[in-house]
C-alpha cells in the first residue's frame, strides 16, 4: 500500500487516535527491543515486579540507566515526530498515545499526548508519590558515586545500557528527599500494570475518533494491541504504518509497509498542499 492510500484513509477518517511505538524514535538514535519481525534483538528488559521487590535489581537498573540516560536526554525529535505534531495542528489527531517513554513527541510539538507506559523525564517515590526530574537523579547518582563518570557502556532501548557490573555492589542509590522512600523512574516496566484511568482516557478518545492509526509498532505487547481489538469491536477502521510484521495485520483495513518517517513526511506534504487556497 502507498502513501496515497494512507492519505485517502485519513481524508475519509479525519479525526484519528494515533498509537506510536519504538519505530518512531529509531530515527532519533534510540534502539528498539525487536526487529522488523517482532523478534527480540537483545536480552530481556527490566521486569516491573523485580524492580519493586529486589534491591539488587534496582541497583542494576540505576547503574545501567546512569550510563544510558545521556543518550535519551540528548536525543532530538525526528521527521516522524515532527510530522505527527503537524498532523495534530492540521486537526487530524484527536489524541496521540505513545508506547515510548522518551518525551520526544512532546518536544516535537504534539500537545494531546498520553504516555501509555510513562515518561523517563520523571522519577517518583514508591512511598509518598513525590516526583522529581530524571536529570536531578542523574546528578544525585554521580554525587554519591563519583566513579560512575568513567563507565563505558553499550546503549540499549529506553535509556538502558549494557555494561560491566563488577562494581554493582558499591553503588549507592539515592532515596527520596521527602520521605526516604525508594525511587523509581516514572514508567511501567514489562510486567507492570498501566494505571486504569490512563487506559480509560485512551479508550474514550478511541470511541470518539473516526479511526485508529498505528505507527512504528509491532503491537507485540498487549497494552497497545488492546486498542486494535477495541477498534474492531467498535467498528473503527485501523491503518498500520510499519516496515515489518505487526500483531494486528489481520485486523487492519490498510497497511503501509515502510519506515514511518518517510511515509509521514510525504503524507504531510500531500495533506498540507491540499489545504492551501487556490
Amino acid at each position: 500500500m502507498t502513501t496515497q492510500a494512507l492519505e485517502t484513509f485519513i481524508r475519509r477518517h479525519p479525526r484519528l487516535l494515533v498509537l506510536t511505538g519504538a519505530g518512531v524514535s529509531l530515527g532519533s538514535g534510540i534502539p528498539t527491543y525487536r526487529d522488523e519481525n517482532g523478534v527480540w534483538q537483545r536480552g530481556a528488559p527490566m521486569q516491573h515486579p523485580d524492580f519493586i521487590r529486589l534491591e539488587a535489581t534496582r541497583r542494576r537498573y540505576w547503574i545501567r540507566s546512569f550510563a544510558g540516560w545521556p543518550l535519551m536526554a540528548q536525543a532530538q525529535p525526528n521527521l516522524a515526530h515532527r510530522a505527527l505534531a503537524r498532523l495534530e495542528q492540521l486537526g487530524h489527531v484527536a489524541l496521540l498515545v505513545t508506547q515510548n517513554v522518551d518525551n520526544l513527541h512532546q518536544r516535537a510539538g504534539s500537545r494531546q499526548v498520553v504516555d501509555l507506559h510513562g515518561n523517563l523525564e520523571w522519577v517518583r517515590c514508591l512511598s509518598c508519590g513525590q516526583h522529581s526530574t530524571r536529570m536531578a537523579m542523574q546528578t544525585r547518582l554521580l554525587a554519591a558515586n563519583p566513579w560512575l563518570e568513567w563507565l563505558d557502556a553499550d546503549m540499549r532501548p529506553d535509556g538502558d545500557a549494557e555494561l560491566d557490573e563488577t562494581r554493582l555492589a558499591q553503588l549507592q542509590v539515592p532515596a527520596c528527599l521527602h520521605c526516604g522512600g525508594v525511587l523509581m523512574p516514572d514508567v511501567v516496566f514489562f510486567g507492570g500494570t498501566i494505571p486504569p484511568e490512563r487506559v480509560a482516557q485512551c479508550l474514550t478518545a478511541l470511541q470518539q475518533a473516526d479511526a485508529l492509526l498505528v505507527v512504528g509498532s509491532s503491537l507485540k505487547v498487549y497494552s497497545g494491541y488492546r486498542f486494535c481489538l477495541r477498534a474492531r469491536e467498535w467498528g473503527k477502521p485501523l491503518a498500520l504504518v510499519n516496515p515489518g510484521w505487526t500483531r494486528a495485520d489481520e485486523l487492519a483495513s490498510l497497511k503501509v509497509m515502510a519506515p514511518c518517517a518517510g511515509v509521514l513526511e510525504t503524507l504531510l506534504s500531500r495533506l498540507a498542499a491540499a489545504t492551501v487556497p487556490g
